[in-house]
């Protein structure tokens, strides 16, 4: 993917920050023979009888909705997994720390947490993973399970990306808008995205189809501090377009779909999987993203008729019944359930060092998580999934989301290599 000057800048100023941080001259200690308890090796991450895991979540930032629920999630499932006796003898904790969506935390919280845990369960922000890649793959090698699907985050064993990464999500969005919403050959589609990773992902995606199916891409890059898409609407509607995608947060999807609605406007728009939280349901853009709003996800929603996520559904209220349910808790649920499956993997080859458990996850081939799509993590060059559940926002079903289109993967998507 061909890299902006901005994103340049971006990039070199994350890894100005890792270096500032002192982490590049950190000496990593040899741990293969940290513990051996029952035959057992240890490493970082492991002290007493207790394995440490690493959340780095936004809580306070663009994506504070999903962030606390994947990390409740996350919670919860640790907990239950501790009941039934942890993962070889060992219980789990998770250390989490509120990045709110800014680089400096971000690699600020990693530096911190990483010489103390195992891995790590949630790092949500494509561009802030990214931003430490380099040490993950070279002096870390600490398995991430991010909540970040940049195409860029490819190619790691110990970053796995879970479900479609952007680029594939996204030809299956419009795929969907073709197939289902009367976009056809000739057309112009609007995409309105975020620069840097997540955002310029995605846009590789919807070019990608646009070339295979002969239509046109109208750009509208946007910051993540810009929240009214007033002038994005007026320039889409101007140029034609018949319908859109947007791949950026909650409340630049719902300022979009309710100002296009205002202005009569009414085109079709469909999102990435993070872009969309049911609050907004809540609000006057309510009755705008229930008649023309989709979404692209990497699974079932959480109100899916599926004894996984019927249970995952009882067992969440009851633990956070003043909360809402979303697919946050879904994305949380998945990453810390196949965290769990690599210890668990590791654990029987005697091997819970950050080498074994990594090694562990690339043995999971069609880890069924409850949620309708099975993931596959023995290829670092590819998604675990290219499978994409098209949503409709609903607020009369569980957790605010309907399944509109059941798991496929298009033509254009089984065909394309992620991050090409």
């Amino acid at each position: 993917m061909s890299t902006t000057y901005a994103a340049r800048m971006a990039a070199g100023a994350l890894a100005a920050l890792l270096v500032l941080a002192g982490c590049s001259d950190k000496a990593k200690d040899d741990n293969e023979d940290k513990g051996a308890a029952g035959g057992v090796k240890t490493g970082d991450g492991i002290s007493g009888k207790t394995i440490t895991l690493g959340v780095l979540t936004d809580m306070t930032g663009v994506y504070a909705t999903l962030g606390k629920s994947v990390t409740q999630a996350q919670q919860l499932y640790v907990k239950q997994l501790n009941a039934d006796g942890g993962v070889c003898g060992y219980k789990v904790a998770l250390t989490v720390r509120d990045h709110g969506y800014d680089p400096q935390k971000a690699v600020a919280g990693y530096t911190e947490l990483e010489p103390d845990v195992l891995g790590f369960t949630q790092f949500i922000g494509s561009p802030f993973v990214a931003a430490v890649k380099q040490r993950i793959d070279g002096q870390d090698k600490a398995l991430v399970l991010p909540q970040a699907w940049s195409a860029s985050l490819l190619g790691s064993p110990y970053i796995r990306v879970i479900g479609t990464t952007y680029d594939v999500e996204t030809i299956n969005a419009v795929d969907f808008l073709m197939k289902e919403k009367g976009v056809k050959k000739g057309d112009k589609i609007g995409h309105v995205y975020f620069e840097g990773d997540y955002g310029e992902s995605a846009l590789v995606g919807s070019k990608h189809m646009a070339k295979e199916s002969g239509l046109t891409v109208v750009e509208q890059k946007i910051k993540p501090t810009d929240n009214d898409m007033t002038a994005q609407v007026s320039a889409l509607k101007k140029a034609g377009v018949k319908a859109v995608v947007i791949s950026a947060g909650p409340r630049q999807a719902a300022s979009l779909v309710g100002v296009a609605a205002a202005g009569g406007f009414n085109v079709p728009v469909i999102g990435n999987n993070s872009a969309f939280a049911p609050q907004l349901l809540a609000t006057q853009a309510g009755p705008a993203l229930m008649k023309n709003y989709y979404v692209a996800n990497p699974s079932l929603p959480i109100g899916a008729d599926t004894p996984g996520a019927k249970k995952l559904v009882t067992d969440y209220k009851k633990a956070y019944p003043k909360d809402a349910l979303d697919n946050g808790v879904v994305a949380g649920w998945t990453a810390v359930h196949a965290f769990s499956e690599a210890l668990k993997k590791a654990c029987e080859s005697k091997d819970l060092t950050r080498e074994g458990v990594d090694k562990a996850l690339l043995t999971l081939d069609a880890l069924d998580t409850g949620f309708g799509i099975p993931q596959d993590f023995t290829d670092p060059n590819a998604p675990s999934s290219k499978q994409s559940v098209i949503l409709q926002p609903d607020k009369s079903v569980t957790g605010g989301m309907k399944v509109v289109r059941e798991a496929e993967a298009s033509t254009v998507a089984e065909s394309y290599t992620p991050g090409t």
